[in-house]
């Protein structure tokens, strides 16, 4: 669930990039000339790794290609623009694809289709997508042969939106993705393959970035967002305002998971390799609440009731005859009201974390318990899990 925008977009600053340019460059300097800035000499894929896997993490996606069509690996298909060739002059998705994995975290790859410079990609968008020079000569190449290289478990597309899918021939690769790739078993799709197919076709569903469906789907999705609101990317310019703060992420994960969803949380590294502080703070905060809260989390399912707020609010998740929930906010007197589940004389309620059996009492005959709280211990999100089994 970690998701790591990372290429050399991140040398100059994200804002005002036109004025900063025009205040620090001679006049002609152009956007790739940034690349060899791009060196990344302090990333250390095994200290990625140890962090995203304390970050209680299952799966994590790296940027293979973004929109300005540098890869992080030796393409061939993009010569001289990848960081093989310059910048850093090393294999990032081959270094981060063996530390993760060697961690059992399942390895997703993201790629943009489109190309904001690529003089192919521009001569067909000029003859209104009737050509595919671009896509028959760079991208479906590329695709091949990174599915073949790296064989990702989730391969998370992007940048489509520009043209329809007949134009990025996604049913013809994604047809061979599914049935006679090295990966065919095992991978997993977003929805990004051309206009009109987010929400609609897909593996699992992204739609838009951050997208929260405020009602329970019927397909699987997944909510893409940033620890950093303004950008995906690293920014020299941030602040700690604009950052979603742990309690936050917290709140946002247990809403994604009670909707059926996945979470993928985006950090972005330096162009130097390293991953901010304030950003491995946020992960490994996860990684601490979900040490304790995980049970609620992970392989659970929606339960028929997906949230309340009565005394605090409530995000409800199950797995089996066993119901969670989760209070994102710390009650205001001793006792918490649930008026969702249905309860009897089997009914037992405990904290996560404490194995102690809480007092409650019904609310009604038939629905509701007021639960009787211990001294809620320290929880680094500010959150907290009750565990219900004997209730319907």
């Amino acid at each position: 669930m970690v998701f790591v925008h990372f290429s050399f977009f991140q040398v100059p600053p994200y804002q005002d990039c036109v004025d900063f340019m025009a205040k620090n460059y001679p006049p002609g300097f152009s956007y790739p000339e940034f690349a060899p800035q791009f060196r990344a000499q302090f990333f250390d894929p095994e200290e990625w790794a140890d962090i995203f896997k304390a970050s209680g993490a299952k799966y994590v996606v790296l940027t293979a290609k973004h929109h300005e069509g540098f890869t992080n690996w030796g393409s061939p298909y993009s010569w001289n623009w990848n960081s093989v060739d310059t910048g850093p002059h090393r294999d990032l998705v081959g270094d981060l694809g063996e530390a993760v994995r060697n961690r059992s975290l399942i390895y997703g790859l993201y790629n943009s289709l489109y190309e904001w410079f690529h003089p192919l990609y521009l001569i067909d968008k000029k003859n209104g997508f009737k050509t595919q020079q671009f896509v028959m000569n760079k991208l479906l190449p590329e695709l091949y042969a990174m599915v073949v290289r790296y064989r990702p478990e989730l391969i998370w597309s992007d940048g489509d939106w520009e043209a329809p899918d007949t134009y990025w021939n996604s049913t013809q690769f994604l047809a061979w993705l599914y049935n006679d790739s090295p990966v065919k078993d095992t991978i997993v799709t977003n929805d990004r393959w051309g206009v009109g197919c987010y929400c609609k076709h897909g593996g699992y569903y992204n739609c838009e970035d951050k997208y929260s469906p405020g009602q329970l789907p019927k397909h699987k999705w997944e909510k893409c967002t940033s620890v950093d609101t303004v950008s995906w990317g690293y920014r020299r310019t941030m602040k700690m305002i604009e950052l979603m703060n742990l309690p936050t992420i917290i709140e946002d994960l247990a809403y994604t998971v009670a909707l059926g969803g996945n979470y993928l949380l985006n950090v972005g590294p330096t162009p130097d390799g390293m991953i901010p502080p304030v950003f491995e703070e946020r992960l490994r905060g996860v990684g601490a609440w979900l040490e304790i809260n995980g049970e609620a989390i992970y392989a659970s399912k929606p339960w028929r009731i997906q949230s309340e707020n009565t005394t605090v609010p409530v995000w409800y998740t199950s797995k089996g005859a066993t119901v969670y929930a989760i209070l994102t906010a710390e009650p205001s007197t001793p006792t918490v009201q649930l008026l969702g589940p249905k309860t009897s004389n089997a009914t037992k309620v405990t904290l996560l974390g404490n194995p102690t059996p809480l007092y409650w009492s019904p609310v009604r005959p038939d629905a509701g318990l007021v639960v009787l709280l211990p001294e809620l211990p320290y929880s680094p999100g500010r959150a907290w899990t009750l565990k219900l089994d004997g209730v319907q």
